[in-house]
Order: C-alpha cells, then sequence, then structure tokens
C-alpha cells in the first residue's frame, strides 16, 4: 500500500522560542505511465505524483491527452513494479501517440510545459458536438457550500497542507468523488480515471470543484470528459478563460465565502 505521507523532523522557529518538532509532509514520487497494445510496449510519461490512485492517474491521463477514447479501449491496468503503471489495450484498440508530444519527464507543478507545443494540447479536445447538450443548472447557493464539503474531505491536505484536490458533485451538491495529489493536473486525471472506471463519462451534468487555481490544463482535461461547469477557489489563467468559452462551459473563479466570479457560461447560474 503506497503512502501519501511520511514524517520528517524539522526546526520550529518563533520570536519567543526555537524547538524541535515532528512534521508530515505529501509524499512526492516519479510514476512511470506504459502503454501496451498489440506486441508493443512503450513509456508514455513520468510524471511526479503522490502515491495512491495510481491505475486511475494512468487511465485518467491517458484518457485526457486523447491517447485512448474510453475507458473501453483499457484492458487492464497494473502496477508492474514500484512507481510504474502498465496500461494495457484491448484487443484491436492502438493508441493516439502523436497526440500526446510530451517531454520524458514532468513535473507535479506543470504538465502543460512538457508539451511540444501549446497546439498539441488544443486538438486532443472534443468539438462540441460530441457533448452537444447539458441541463446543469446551479443556483449561487449550492455554489457557495462546495468549497467547506470538498474541505472536510481533504484527509491528506488536513495532516499536510500541500496538496491539491479536486472533487465531483451532482447537481443537487452531492460529493461523488474526491481526489488528492500533489500535482493539480494529477489530480484531475486520479478523478477522471476513477471516473471511468465508474462508466460515469461523459460527465456532462456533474461540477468539477478545484481547490487552487483553474489553469488551461486543467479546463481542457475537464472539457475532455465532457465537464461543463468548473467552480475553482483560486484564480483562472487567461486561457482557461479562452478555451472554457470556446468549449462552452461556464468557468468560476475566486470561490470563497458566499462570493465568486463568472468568466464564461454564466447562463448556468440560475437565480442571479
Amino acid at each position: 500500500m503506497p503512502h501519501s505521507t511520511t514524517h520528517t523532523t524539522i526546526t520550529k522557529v518563533s520570536p519567543n522560542d526555537t524547538r524541535t518538532a515532528s512534521d508530515i509532509l505529501a509524499v512526492e514520487e516519479p510514476l512511470e505511465i506504459r502503454v501496451r497494445y498489440g506486441s508493443t510496449e512503450k513509456n508514455i510519461s513520468v510524471t511526479m505524483r503522490t502515491p495512491g490512485n495510481d491505475e486511475e492517474l494512468a487511465t485518467g491521463f491517458l484518457f485526457t491527452e486523447g491517447v485512448i477514447n474510453g475507458g473501453t479501449d483499457v484492458a487492464t491496468v497494473t502496477v508492474v513494479k514500484e512507481n510504474t503503471v502498465l496500461v494495457s489495450l484491448a484487443d484491436g484498440v492502438a493508441p493516439t501517440l502523436n497526440n500526446a508530444e510530451r517531454n520524458f519527464y514532468t513535473t507535479s507543478s506543470c504538465g502543460v510545459c512538457g508539451k511540444a507545443s501549446i497546439d498539441a494540447v488544443k486538438v486532443v479536445c472534443p468539438t462540441e458536438d460530441i457533448y452537444p447538450y447539458d441541463s446543469l443548472k446551479c443556483t449561487p447557493e449550492l455554489i457557495y457550500s462546495l468549497p467547506e464539503i470538498l474541505r472536510k474531505e481533504q484527509a491528506v491536505f488536513e495532516q499536510t497542507g500541500g496538496l491539491h484536490a479536486c472533487a465531483l458533485f451532482d447537481m443537487q451538491g452531492k460529493l461523488l468523488l474526491l481526489r488528492e495529489d500533489v500535482g493539480r493536473h494529477n489530480a484531475l486525471d486520479k478523478l477522471i480515471g476513477a471516473a471511468l472506471n465508474n462508466k460515469m463519462v461523459p460527465l456532462s451534468e456533474h461540477i468539477l470543484m478545484l481547490s487552487g487555481r483553474a489553469s488551461f490544463e486543467l479546463v481542457q482535461k475537464a472539457a475532455m470528459a465532457g465537464i461543463k461547469l468548473i467552480a475553482a477557489v483560486g484564480a483562472p489563467s487567461s486561457l482557461a478563460v479562452q478555451m472554457a468559452e470556446e468549449w462552452n462551459m461556464t468557468l468560476i473563479g475566486f470561490l470563497r465565502g458566499q462570493k465568486f466570479n463568472i468568466y464564461s457560461g454564466a447562463q448556468r447560474i440560475v437565480n442571479l
């Protein structure tokens, strides 16, 4: 069983005291994602992540990067050795590798920086006609309630203060899934991987809640899963807003207390 936290000894300094204490850290380790199809096996990526839910991370990563088209493309997902996951594709399925032109190593803080170009990110997203309709409508009061629910369920964050989280809610504000990771894009890949395993995709009738900022890559990954409403505690980037507008997504930022900003898709928030 992988450990998501570790203990360390620190020196705590304050104006009136200096003392030794124990502290809990979020673990960060590399994960190699490999794909087998036919008689071929390839390394796709090495990403720095918090151990746990590695099979979901691998499946979600391949899906949100456009390497596979859905959960049915996957036959098995196996942890073949420590920090290595092998995804075996179903008979007759070949991965779309030209959409995932990454450097061999990507950091936990940023997935886009490993891309060959920004255009390589944009082309993997589904067109609007793939997920053409959604009936998602939310009140401001429902949106206000999401951060507190998310925070209460962030078990590892409460111990370390060092992890990003993302959560999936239904239209009534019920928490369905939550995943944490030292990398925000890894947390979302884990979440979408879990949704794929539970045959929940497309997620056009669900709400995605982010514990931090809304980057372009997170919006792109959400779009791949058909998500139409993203609410983030932090700020969105300009490219995230642009993409949300292009893909007819509702993007909310600075969700704190009973305040938030709507950057696109205000039609889904009713009773304003």
